[in-house]
């Protein structure tokens, strides 16, 4: 690429959306120089992401700002769906079990990259607007960039690191060579945020199916909505956006209730092919959010699967910089959200599909399957965890979410409501007395792992009630629970045997031995 002029900081980010500024907050906070560029798409009206669900609250207490979006956010309840005004099913999230944030958040993308940003300064983080990422020469020993500012001022340098965040159309992943490729999911969608009067409960997010299609309403506060609907690929265009009087006409035929479309705050139209890139890693060059996939927006899925890539890869990311992982710990990250990624894109493209059959035959036969799932509990037990994500688990089930806090601070200890709080940045090894009564020699079992565990090891002794779905993972009996910092259960061992905790915590940070 010719000589390069500067050495870059340790991390350059390319792309300053949600997904961006995560995996910058997150580095930052680990005291890893991180540099964010972005090419100027600046704040959007048309901003689409407008829901973060429960497993993601969680996650975002991480870097400390699901306090400042619950603060600005609407709290939902969970999802309604219907089928020509009759309410066939509801995907409770405030039902879910053990999740200490029982509740979706509705709230607009711009208001969501508003705290990030907050937060990023709060961190000493700047992102340099105008400035696009035109050239990449990627090799083993790291990449080479070309910067191009506004002006026309070219800038070549050498991160340590990149992490391409820069959307669906990402020029990293082109530069990478990597495909980007998809099932033949391709609709395209009219979207509002609206003002509406309507009879419809503000704590749900109402799916609409009707003969001509489906629709999305979206409380998102003070009586404006969000109304999303499938259209035809060449009804609307940038110069001619979808009007009030189409809103309303489409939301008398589809919607339950009674609505009224008052005023449009902005409306647009877009058209979604699902792509999920072939690799989400190429040496030291990440993909991630929808720079990595781009599926259907059914269900609101697309930023919040992006943002578990951020956190997914930072805290691997940041541990490999400090030492304390050897850089093969990053292969996980490609294949632990690749395969997420394909469940994602299958899980929504049946949603998607869902809403439109248009023959009675296979109406009749998806409300059927929607009623029985719903009284069977079958939907809440499923479809809300998916919608949640609080069911995403890696390596199959090997690797579920917990039911624990994962929150600012490096020290594991209870929070309120008596919830566990892992450590942020390393593995947490949780001594679990099991729901039975301790046995005689619990105690010095307990003080044994401790003095055996490598010195630094956050440990937390689970003494008090714990989630009912910690119980349940943990089991019965006495076990030595390992948790990776996005708390994920990495293992259940037998506290009896502190070596294998040890071996376990050796291959978990991928080092030939411990200090």
């Amino acid at each position: 690429m010719g000589g390069l002029t500067k050495p870059g900081a340790p991390v350059l980010v390319v792309g300053a959306g949600p997904v961006g500024l995560v995996v910058a907050c997150e580095l930052l906070q680990r005291d890893v120089p991180v540099r964010v560029v972005d090419a100027g798409r600046g704040h959007s009206a048309h901003s689409r992401a407008n829901v973060v669900w429960p497993r993601n609250l969680e996650l975002l207490d991480r870097i400390g700002v699901t306090d400042d979006l619950l603060g600005i956010g609407h709290r939902l309840a969970g999802t309604a769906f219907y089928s020509r005004g009759r309410r066939l099913a509801t995907a409770w999230m405030s039902r879910l079990p053990d999740s200490p944030y029982p509740f979706a958040l509705t709230l607009s993308q711009n208001d969501t990259e508003d705290v990030l940003r907050h937060r990023l300064a709060a961190l000493g983080g700047t992102v340099e607007e105008g400035v696009r990422l035109t050239a990449l020469d990627n090799t083993p020993g790291g990449p080479a960039v070309k910067l191009e500012h506004e002006g026309g001022r070219v800038e070549e340098l050498e991160p340590g690191w990149l992490v391409g965040a820069d959307g669906a159309h990402s020029t990293v992943r082109k530069e990478l060579g990597i495909a980007y490729d998809g099932p033949p999911v391709d609709v395209s969608f009219a979207i509002t945020d609206a003002r509406l009067t309507t009879t419809l409960s503000e704590d749900l997010s109402h799916y609409c199916y009707a003969p001509s299609g489906a629709m999305v309403l979206g409380p998102m506060g003070d009586g404006v909505h969000r109304i999303a609907l499938n259209v035809p690929h060449d009804a609307y265009d940038e110069h001619n956006p979808p009007s009030r009087e189409m809103f309303q006409q489409v939301v008398d035929d589809r919607a339950a209730g009674r609505s009224r479309v008052e005023e449009l705050l902005w409306s647009g139209s877009f058209r979604v092919r699902v792509r999920i890139a072939s690799s989400f890693r190429s040496d030291r060059c990440f993909l991630v959010g929808d720079a990595a996939h781009v599926i259907s927006p059914a269900g609101g899925q697309g930023m919040n699967t992006g943002m578990q890539d951020a956190f997914n890869l930072a805290w691997k990311l940041s541990g490999v910089i400090h030492g304390e992982f050897e850089e093969s710990v990053l292969d996980s990250y490609d294949t632990e959200r690749r395969a997420v990624s394909h469940d994602v894109a299958r899980s929504t493209e049946l949603l998607t599909k869902a809403g439109l059959v248009r023959t009675p035959a296979k109406v009749a036969l998806r409300d059927a399957a929607f009623v029985a799932a719903d009284r069977t509990g079958l939907f809440q037990r499923k479809l809300a965890p998916q919608l949640g994500q609080t069911a995403v688990s890696y390596d199959g089930d090997r690797h579920p979410r917990l039911p624990v806090m994962v929150s600012g601070g490096t020290h594991p200890r209870f929070g309120s409501g008596g919830w566990p709080v892992i450590d942020r940045d390393r593995h947490t090894v949780l001594l679990w007395p099991g729901t039975r009564t301790p046995p005689p020699d619990w105690q010095r079992t307990r003080d044994r792992m401790r003095r055996a565990l490598p010195e630094g090891t956050p440990v937390l002794d689970l003494t008090r009630a714990v989630p009912r779905g910690l119980a349940a993972a943990l089991g019965s009996r006495p076990a030595v629970a390992v948790v990776r910092p996005d708390g994920h259960l990495l293992g259940r061992l037998d506290p009896r045997r502190p070596q294998e905790t040890n071996r376990l915590l050796t291959r978990a940070a991928h080092l030939r031995s411990r200090p």
